[in-house]
């Protein structure tokens, strides 16, 4: 019998089964290779998290071998898929569902285009409207760390509070996305190596244009508050 209640354990299967399937769109859009990068994702009400084992190829992540973990990054002993090793980002991830209480999924990738921006330690200045819409701004850079502790969770953390970004590009290493769920920081992963790549080629054809600040305001608030379908029940 579970030591959580029926509430909590349905919610950290529907956060099992959402982790797994979307470890499917880092491949569908090509931003992992091999066994690298990680998908983990908050379980409302509950002080824990899910989040990738280490070392598993896609094809053979499922549910049950997601693991569940504390927001210390311990592993829940006797918990579906606890005889695994979680992701050699966990302490990351974990340090950063401690102090940032809104974001419920963390995404780590080396997809190319991002992580060549990392690799100069330079932000992705914003110079096309997607990046105000998605982003508020420029994706910013954070600073060098070590896989194996919580130095990365700090730098994401000093990076991304106060900044409007669910982008930061960890120098030398690659992009951290974060979001009100594992699917919304997904989105994140998917849009910062589609505009890195884009500001890329632009950049190698001339000077880039800026943006001024007011239109990017203008932008972020729109795209945030009145883009897509209204709420069911509502009327538009």
């Amino acid at each position: 019998m579970s030591a959580f209640g029926p509430t909590v354990d349905a919610a950290i299967a529907r956060v099992r089964e959402d982790v797994a399937r979307l470890h499917g769109e880092l491949t569908r859009y090509g931003l992992v290779a091999w066994t690298g990068g990680n998908v983990s994702g908050r379980v409302p009400g509950a002080d824990l998290f899910v989040i990738k084992p280490s070392g598993v190829d896609y094809a053979n992540l499922a549910p049950d071998n997601m693991i569940l973990c504390d927001l210390d990054g311990g592993v829940i002993p006797g918990s579906s898929g606890s005889e695994r090793s979680p992701s050699s980002d966990t302490a990351a991830h974990s340090y950063v569902y401690r102090h940032m209480p809104g974001v419920g999924g963390v995404v780590h990738t080396h997809s190319a285009y991002a992580t060549a921006w990392a690799a100069r330690g330079e932000a992705i200045p914003c110079v096309i409207t997607a990046m105000a819409d998605e982003f508020g701004g420029p994706v910013p850079i954070g600073t060098f760390a070590i896989i194996g502790d919580d130095t990365i969770g700090r730098g994401i953390v000093e990076t991304l509070t106060g900044h409007r970004s669910r982008a930061v590009l960890m120098q030398n290493h690659g992009p951290f996305t974060i979001g009100k769920d594992a699917r919304d920081a997904v989105k994140a992963a998917v849009m910062v190596e589609d505009v890195a790549r884009t500001v890329h080629l632009a950049r190698q054809g001339g000077e880039l244009i800026p943006i001024p600040q007011a239109a990017i305001d203008s932008l972020f608030n729109r795209y945030q508050n009145v883009y897509g379908q209204a709420p069911q029940g509502t009327l538009s």
